[in-house]
This record gives C-alpha cells, structure tokens and sequence, in this order.
C-alpha cells in the first residue's frame, strides 16, 4: 500500500489449524508469534536465528535458514518480520504474487495487511489502527482496554446485561488496588452483589459506586465476625436470585482463605462458580519489603504456615518440631497473636535462634511496616512496635539478604 491508498479494512481472520509464515526471529517476530499461536495457528518461522523464547514456544515450526522464494507456498498469511528491508520487501512480493495477505513489520504500509494493537477482556478483542503509527495506535488499545477493566468504560450491559448468575470467588491481593489481577477486577466491574472481606481493597469497593449491593463479610481478630455458614448462605440465595456474585477475599481465595469451603457449598447448592486466584500476601508481603522467599544457593523451600493456633493448641495441625529443622524460609499467616510460642516451638525443634526474621505490617497499603530482628527477639519487637494485624511474619536466611548485599557492596 502507498501512503495515499485508503485506510486498512479491519477485519477478524480465522487462523485456527491454517499454516502461517513468519519470515524473521527476532522479537518483532517473538510479538507476533504469540498471537498466532494464541489464535490456533499452524506457525512456521523461518529466520538464520530466532529467539529462545520462539525455539521454546510449543506448536512453532522453526527453518534456521535464510528465506527463500517459494517459503510462503500454501500459507494463509505471512508476515515479514526481519531487520532486512530488501528481505522484507522480497516476501511482500511474493505474497502478493501468491494472493496471501502480507504484513511488513519495518513499513506497515507497503504490505498488504496491517497488524492492529490488539487487547483482550474475557471474550472481547479491541483492534486498533492508527495509519501505521505503532505507538498511538498502541496507547489508544492500552487506555481501551484499561477503562473496560476499570469499569469506567462499561461494555457488559449494553451489549448483553449483567453477567450470567452465578458466584465468582476473586483474590483481591494483599491490599494495593493495583494488585488484583486483571480478570478479576473485570468480573468485580461486572458484579451485581459484592460480598467482601476485611482485607479487600476499599478502593475497589469505592469505584464500584452505586451499582452493585455490598455484603460486609468482614473477620475482625477477636471481634466481631460473619459466620462462614451465612456467608455461603449469602452467595447462594443472590446467586438464586439470578445475581453475579464476586466474593471479593483478601490474598488468594485458597491460601487460608476458606474459599474452598465456599466452592463446595456452591457446588452442593448447584450454584455456578468460578476461581479467580490472588496474589497472596505470603509471597507479596515479604516481596514488598525486598526480601526474597527463595535465592539462588541460600535456600530450596518456602513454607507457608498459618499460626492462628498456638503450638500446643490440641486442634493444630502443624508439625512445629519438624519446621524448626528445616534450613528453609518460613512464611507465618496470622501469626501475630502467637508469635512468642511459635518463635519458642521453631528454637526447640532446632532451628538457630539468631535466625534472621522480619514482621511485615500492612504490605502494599500507605501504612506499611517491615521491622527486622533474630528469631528469638521478633516476638518482643513485634510486641512493643504495637504490630498488628494483618501482618506476615518471614523467617530465614532470606531476610538478611538486602543488608548483606549491599555490605558486599561497600
């Protein structure tokens, strides 16, 4: 196409099973090898080199030569992806000899077809073209699809209403709003009934405005509580009433969240449902603080404990003695109330007490704390910093790490 030529036709092709050629293996080529795998085609990269990630990408043919005429016989499409202006052109050719549409990656216009910045939201594409220009067409795709998954762009209703009755149990992340995951704010955008933990973001319930019912199913630490049976109770009967429901959690719905208990109790009720997992604060609390839960040649486990029991509290389920032998990190949840006893458990099953460990409060959120100490003392120094909850207790030769390297440094 010349400049002058009338704007692309932008259409939606069909590749499922269909061969496609991509004359280039740099990451250009990388970008575009995903989508056509994503979309089901039978793709053939042809290129001296490629990259590792398309040598490791399943279901990619790789020819680790030059291109030659006759490569793009009996495809369906093709792109010229190279940093070769005469190769690219030579494929253009022939593709346009063959009658198989072209894109040209260094010079959009001078093939015969024009890849679009292209985002996705569930079952929804967004294509974009801007005249060849990558960058606008790319942040008008990007602001596109961010305002669909914010809510603020609302193309549920209009098209086909709410979401099919049902309850989708979604991870919040450990605080920041900016930490759920993509599909799950989509659905929280979608939802008619919002059924929510303490430590789901108030700034996701806040820019649900008034359309959808909030349901506080918020678990205060030694005050008030919504029973677990009446919050299924809760997701079923709104369900039932032909609602979506998103059970909004703190973390992830099954890291000590109880939301296995709520995906059977649906199951039981015949209630669609649906998993949408979290960030989970036992391995974005420690993330946030910069530390490591695992390192190259400091440690090979990361174990997650709840310490909401105390070590000989006869309903706990947790082999103390066996964890204070491990060399490992170790991630305590709700363990701030029993610290002391946990940290005593942890030296008496073996494990050193000038094992570093550190208390991380309210990860993600303005307020956030991280207070370093040994094993034998974070208890004491938990205690008169005032730490609460939710706080995540790590310890191992992880925490230490920064410090370290930054010694090593000097």
């Amino acid at each position: 196409m010349s400049p002058n030529s009338p704007e692309p036709y932008l259409a939606g092709l069909n590749l499922a099973d269909k061969p496609v050629v991509v004359v280039g293996g740099g990451a250009v080529a990388r970008r575009r090898v995903v989508g056509l795998v994503r979309a089901g085609a039978r793709v053939t990269v042809v290129a001296p080199e490629v990259t590792t990630a398309i040598e490791a990408t399943r279901g990619v043919t790789v020819v680790l030569r030059e291109y030659r005429e006759g490569d793009l016989e009996g495809c369906w499409y093709a792109l010229a992806c190279t940093d070769n202006a005469e190769v690219n052109a030579s494929v253009v050719a022939e593709a346009d000899r063959l009658r198989i549409f072209c894109v040209r990656a260094d010079q959009a216009r001078s093939g015969s077809a024009v890849t679009p910045a292209t985002g996705r939201s569930g079952s929804l594409t967004v294509g974009v073209l801007a005249g060849g220009d990558h960058r606008r067409s790319a942040a008008a795709r990007s602001a596109i699809q961010a305002a669909i998954e914010d809510g603020s762009l609302d193309v549920e209703e209009p098209l086909a209403g709410s979401a099919a009755p049902g309850v989708a149990l979604v991870g919040a992340g450990p605080g920041d709003p900016e930490l759920i995951t993509v599909r799950g704010k989509r659905l929280l955008a979608q939802a008619d009934v919002v059924v929510a933990d303490r430590l789901g973001s108030p700034e996701l319930l806040a820019e649900l405005g008034l359309r959808a019912l909030v349901v506080d199913a918020a678990k205060v630490p030694g005050g008030r509580a919504m029973g677990q049976g009446e919050i299924n109770r809760t997701l079923i009967e709104h369900a039932r009433a032909g609602k979506f429901v998103v059970r909004l959690k703190g973390g992830d719905p099954y890291v000590f969240g109880r939301g296995f208990e709520e995906y059977l109790a649906c199951l039981e009720a015949g209630v669609p449902v649906t998993v949408v997992p979290g960030v989970s604060s036992a391995i974005a609390a420690p993330a946030l603080a910069e530390i490591p839960v695992t390192h190259r040649g400091v440690t090979h486990e990361a174990v997650i404990v709840s310490g909401h029991l105390a070590p000989d509290a006869p309903e706990s389920l947790v082999d103390w003695p066996s964890l204070g032998r491990l060399k490992g990190t170790l991630v305590l949840l709700m363990a701030i109330g029993q610290l002391r006893a946990i940290s005593e458990a942890l030296i008496a099953g073996g494990r050193d007490p000038a094992t570093p460990a550190a208390v991380v409060e309210d990860a993600s959120q303005r307020g956030q704390r991280v207070l370093k100490s040994r094993l034998d003392q974070v208890a004491e120094l938990s205690q008169r910093e005032q730490v609460g909850p939710p706080a995540v207790v790590v310890v191992g030769a992880v925490v230490s790490l920064l410090e370290e390297s930054a010694a090593a440094a000097r």
